[in-house]
């Protein structure tokens, strides 16, 4: 196997609030292929999205990485500095936001805010970043662009402001695209139109993509490999048709017992019992153990090990500890 596009080793990012340090991320390990498509999931408030900001660097100011490494290309993003940044973000990795109303700057017109990152990132001349930008917004679907090149993104709807979101991190071929919820405030038939989308680019562009969602049966359709999340851990890693056919861990079990299903008709939805506790509510042992119906005495003192179940299959779960 060729060597890993983006690597994350062992890493850990807490929150410094009052003077006290709370972690938030523990032990992320991660790896994502040229080509490939990553998914993360788990509800909000499981550490999806810092992961995503840490890997792009724009982590919150109260937030800082306490432990481990990342590498893009063989390049250490570790300890880099704004400057350095400014020339990855964008050019070498780019990320569409959840919500593209916020993400675009209401007073600069669509256009130009997709040529800006020509311009930081390239010598082409005014006339061949328009080009080039309007090329690219054709490319994700966008009609009438010349007109849209100038229109401010109030004007425009959520599909075309998220696809101008798209338009904007592609358009200098980064080698990673972080996707996080980008279809979440998007009604059904444009979800699936942007869904569609994304995994043409893949395959067209030989972007790899990190997508991050709640939702497992959107990464069921779009992802090869995903990473299950919980309360800031890694608690199981699978292929994707294996994560749903095979879950392990009682807490992917049940994200795939909570999914609406035809067969479900007349029957109360399930819901997972608890919450996902926040920071300063989290103590030691399995972090899951307080919503888990199948507790022993170890969960709530121990955290489990990642573990390989099967090939290509690790869980975080003393419950397969037992069983072995």
């Amino acid at each position: 196997m060729s060597p890993a596009l983006l690597t994350m080793e062992d890493v850990e990012v807490a929150f410094t609030v009052g003077g006290k340090s709370y972690p938030a991320l523990h032990h992320i390990t991660l790896e994502i292929q040229k080509n490939e498509v990553l998914g993360i999931v788990g509800e909000s408030g499981c550490g999806k999205s810092l992961t995503a900001l840490s890997i792009m660097g724009l982590q919150p100011e109260a937030a800082q990485m306490t432990r481990g490494q990342f590498f893009l290309g063989g390049t250490s993003l570790a300890g880099l500095s704004e400057e350095a940044w400014q020339d990855i973000r964008g050019k070498r990795v780019s990320m569409i936001f959840q919500d593209p109303m916020t993400a675009l700057n209401p007073l600069i017109p669509v256009g130009r805010q997709i040529a800006e990152t020509l311009k930081t990132h390239t010598n082409l001349s005014k006339k061949e970043a328009r080009q080039l930008t309007l090329e690219m917004m054709r490319k994700v679907g966008l009609s009438r662009v010349e007109q849209l090149y100038d229109e401010y993104p109030h004007r425009l709807s959520g599909g075309m402001r998220q696809r101008v979101m798209i338009a904007m991190a592609l358009v200098c071929k980064p080698q990673l695209l972080i996707a996080d919820e980008p279809t979440t405030a998007l009604d059904v038939t444009i979800q699936a139109q942007i869904l569609d989308l994304l995994r043409g680019l893949n395959r067209e562009t030989d972007t790899a993509i990190l997508f991050i969602s709640h939702d497992l049966g959107v990464i069921r359709e779009m992802c090869d490999r995903v990473i299950v999340m919980y309360a800031g851990y890694i608690v199981e890693e699978a292929p994707a048709e294996e994560i749903i056919t095979k879950p392990q861990h009682p807490y992917t079990k049940g994200l795939l017992h909570s999914l609406p299903d035809i067969s479900k008709r007349g029957q109360p939805l399930y819901t997972i019992p608890g919450r996902v506790p926040p920071l300063h509510e989290r103590k030691g042992g399995c972090p899951f153990a307080g919503r888990c119906g199948h507790v022993l005495p170890e969960c709530t003192s121990v955290v489990p090990e990642l573990g390989e179940v099967a090939v290509n299959h690790k869980v975080r779960c003393h419950l397969y500890t037992q069983q072995n």
